[in-house]
């Protein structure tokens, strides 16, 4: 879309306050791309919470990563105010001339007011007051386009808010070792299972269902890596699904960091997860994906990606102020807006964007048994019960 007006001639100190969400953070790459476009000689800095700001780790359009320091131990106003301060006081010792907003709260329009920064640019919010710019987000408008909005809002062309990421030499040799043993005609699907919030997961035993079909029919390698509290889940699926379809499912959470994950999901065929940060992670890396949504927004929070197939059931239940006809009309969304139920998700449904990312390799094959109390093969196949799709192997316990 052309340059900017501004140049190397406004180069100084960029502040960027992230919030810590890994998918939030991911999306905003697109961002900082045009940002460093529009000021190719200056410092830019990123501030997030948590560890989400090291998916930027690689990121060439970011000087340094600061972490957001909340208070250690005490909690509540005070508490907070006095950690806000305290970082203020140190951020202002850097002499940043702008600040740019991601983080949608009062207490990022604070930080940089208190840090002395003269030119603040963030959303419409509870902070409003305190920015020299603020942009009120469209409704139904990609996370990733609220933040280029910011830009354009700030006078900066954009480019055409492609997505894109980075892998180290270090990090891609280490997932290569990883990798080595499982078979290399075999599709490698990634599996994204659980998210932050509760609501957006899916029924533990259809996740079961799943692996069983694109193992048996798909003849797929399924791999997991994810936190600590994703350990009972992975578990569980596992132990749900049988030996022989579980020889084919891979846990790699203990031996990959967060940074290497990204390198980790380049090597993948396909994406299929929940509404979480690593599925946009992996469409950052340009991986087919395959998402369920329940109740976020899909306008806003699907993949930034033209290779996203967003799974959601047919039932939707619109906001009260849509269905008074209260709302003004927005621009136009590809999906309605309202909330939907996870539970609603059919394992056929997401079979059925799975094959529309990738043909099938090889024609469905029954399942070949060893039977440790005979010694002898038994063949079966997974067989899907039409009201819950159950899994016709081993029941699957309940995950927390």
């Amino acid at each position: 879309m052309g340059g900017s007006r501004h140049g190397q001639g406004d180069a100084g100190r960029i502040l960027v306050v992230c919030t810590r969400y890994i998918g939030d953070t991911v999306l905003a790459i697109p961002f900082l791309r045009n940002l460093r476009r529009a000021f190719p000689g200056a410092t830019i800095d990123v501030c997030a919470e948590g560890g989400a700001r090291m998916v930027l780790a690689d990121c060439p359009y970011v000087d340094e990563l600061i972490a957001w320091r909340r208070p250690a131990g005490r909690r509540g106003l005070s508490a907070s105010l006095a950690a806000i301060r305290t970082q203020a006081t140190w951020l202002a010792a850097r002499g940043y001339d702008r600040a740019y907003l991601l983080k949608r709260s009062l207490s990022g329009a604070l930080l940089a007011t208190l840090a002395g920064i003269p030119h603040r640019v963030g959303f419409a919010a509870d902070g409003r007051a305190l920015l020299h710019t603020a942009v009120a987000p469209a409704r139904g408008r990609h996370q990733a386009a609220r933040y280029l909005d910011l830009l354009v809002a700030d006078g900066i062309a954009i480019d055409d808010g492609a997505n894109e990421n980075w892998i180290t030499p270090t990090a891609a040799a280490h997932v290569a070792r990883l990798l080595a043993p499982l078979p290399p005609a075999r599709p490698r699907v990634f599996l994204a299972l659980r998210s932050t919030a509760k609501e957006k997961h899916w029924p533990a035993d259809r996740w079961a269902v799943l692996v069983s079909r694109l193992v048996t029919e798909r003849q797929c390698e399924i791999v997991f890596c994810g936190a600590p509290d994703d350990a009972p889940l992975h578990d569980a699926v596992r132990e749900a699904v049988g030996p022989l379809v579980a020889a084919h499912v891979h846990d790699f959470s203990a031996g990959v960091s967060l940074r290497e994950t990204g390198a980790l999901l380049a090597r993948m065929d396909l994406c299929v997860g929940v509404d979480t940060g690593l599925v946009h992670l992996a469409a950052s890396h340009a991986v087919p994906v395959v998402v369920l949504f329940g109740p976020t927004d899909p306008n806003r929070w699907s993949p930034w990606t033209p290779r996203a197939t967003v799974v959601r059931s047919a039932v939707v239940r619109r906001p009260l102020i849509d269905r008074l006809g209260l709302s003004a009309p927005g621009p136009h969304a590809p999906w309605d807006f309202g909330t939907a139920v996870m539970d609603e998700i059919r394992v056929t449904d997401v079979l059925e964007a799975v094959a529309a990312q990738f043909p099938a390799v090889k024609p469905s094959q029954p399942v070949r048994t060893l039977d440790l109390r005979t010694g002898r093969f038994r063949y079966e196949v997974v067989v899907e019960s039409p009201a819950a799709e159950q899994p016709a192997t081993k029941p699957l316990a309940q995950a927390h």
